[in-house]
């Protein structure tokens, strides 16, 4: 694990240490640390007095975890929580859900393919290579060129119901792009989706709590699931709404809301990650003149294209903050094209007689501004979420993941290169 990095502007070279004790200098630095590596665990108190055994989502057991006929509880429910939920409820014994805000989230249809149906793709790989690296979200599907209000109301419930029914993420970019933007439309097609969630539960009072309404449809994150509505159906579920009981702390045998106790065998964590910077943030990294990346991005988190930092000669960062591969984006795409992206910028680097590269301050105060402009045309930037960073308390609040699409993301990297990396300094 790197414990530090440090940029030696004598030699030109990054020096980067490990907890082993290694210490290695190389003249390229490039952070492949994901965007959501890092987990988040509540400051419940009590962990230490709490007999059962507790993990986070991200921290599972290498062996499993033995949860048949055990009192379960599980805190959170984003997109690991709902995998672990619809997953367990039928092993366990009790399953208790913790829950403080309410999810969208798309049925997954998972088809099954014969061998006619994988010949067909691979035959048509050449259309989706080409298409992918074109789309709002990297996918081989794209947003409804119609507007929304230029079709009747039969005609939009159509469409909805059609990429509804398709069970993937099309239902999110691939229906109407003023989902993002405008509060009206987007109500109305998050009513649609809260419908959808009241017709799979049985019990009245129970389906409002799972309806999200504090946030629009797509302003969050939105998860695949499979039956996940169903396990509320279930006598051996129980949802707990802590936005109305907090969670207090932990006790010897179980969990303590402010309206009661739950015995609990086991505690699985499902809180979310410091996504986007968390990884970094945690490496120690200085750059020129000792600046500390920690310290700058606790106090504004700032990139360009989200692949490099001003003041960090060398250092790459594929899937950092500001790029759209930190979300809303399919992860393949839009890590293969930065990776190629860095590739190609430093072959440059070198074809050219050159040792370094780092963007001017200049060059990265144009693309936060670009950024920007594009994150507050939209709704994504009035939610509490994840995506905002506002998850960590004291994060700078910015959408940590470009949302001017990956087609025109790659369009402005590729112009980058085009220009022989105008607004890099390379020496």
């Amino acid at each position: 694990m790197v414990t530090s990095a440090g940029y030696d502007e004598t030699g030109n070279r990054w020096i980067v240490n490990t907890n082993d004790g290694e210490s290695l200098s190389t003249q390229f630095f490039i952070s492949c640390t994901g965007m959501v590596s890092v987990p988040m665990t509540p400051p419940f108190p009590g962990h230490e007095k709490y007999k059962g055994q507790i993990t986070h989502t991200a921290r599972w057991p290498a062996q499993g975890m033995a949860l048949a006929g055990k009192r379960v509880g599980v805190i959170g429910t984003g997109a690991t929580g709902m995998q672990v939920i619809q997953t367990t409820a039928d092993q366990v014994g009790h399953l208790t859900v913790f829950q403080r805000t309410a999810q969208y989230a798309i049925p997954m249809r998972n088809p099954s393919y014969d061998d006619a149906d994988r010949a067909a793709y691979r035959a048509r790989y050449p259309e989706f290579k080409t298409k992918v690296h074109t789309t709002f979200g990297g996918f081989d599907h794209d947003f409804d060129e119609r507007a929304y209000r230029d079709l009747s109301a039969t005609e939009r419930l159509e469409v909805l119901e059609n990429i509804w029914a398709d069970g993937a993420l099309t239902f999110w970019h691939g229906g109407f792009r003023e989902l993002f933007f405008d509060e009206d439309i987007n109500g109305e097609i998050s009513e649609f989706v809260r419908d959808k969630i009241r017709a799979r539960v049985n019990n009245p009072k129970v389906a409002e709590k799972l309806v999200p309404k504090t946030h629009g449809f797509g302003l969050h994150r939105v998860p695949l699931e499979t039956n996940y509505f169903e396990v509320y159906n279930r006598d051996n579920v129980e949802l707990i709404d802590v936005s109305n009981a907090p969670i207090e702390c932990f006790l010897t045998d179980g969990i303590r809301t402010s309206v009661g106790d739950h015995e609990l065998d086991v505690v699985i964590f499902a809180t979310g990650f410091d996504a986007g910077t968390g990884a970094l943030s945690r490496m120690n990294i200085h750059g020129r003149d000792g600046r500390s990346l920690t310290e700058q991005w606790r106090q504004d988190i700032r990139s360009t294209l989200g692949l490099q930092v001003n003041g960090y000669p060398n250092l790459f960062t594929i899937a950092g903050p500001l790029a759209p591969a930190t979300a809303l984006c399919n992860m393949t795409t839009c890590l293969q094209q930065q990776a190629e992206w860095v590739t190609d910028c430093i072959q440059y680097v070198l074809d050219n007689g050159g040792t370094v590269i780092e963007p001017t301050a200049e060059k990265e105060a144009q693309w936060v501004r670009h950024h920007d402009d594009m994150a507050n045309a939209t709704l994504v930037v009035k939610t509490y979420s994840w995506y905002m960073g506002s998850n960590i308390d004291e994060k700078p609040r910015r959408l940590l993941s470009y949302i001017g699409g990956v087609g025109n993301y790659r369009k402005i990297c590729d112009e980058v290169k085009e220009s022989g990396y105008a607004g890099f300094l390379i020496s």
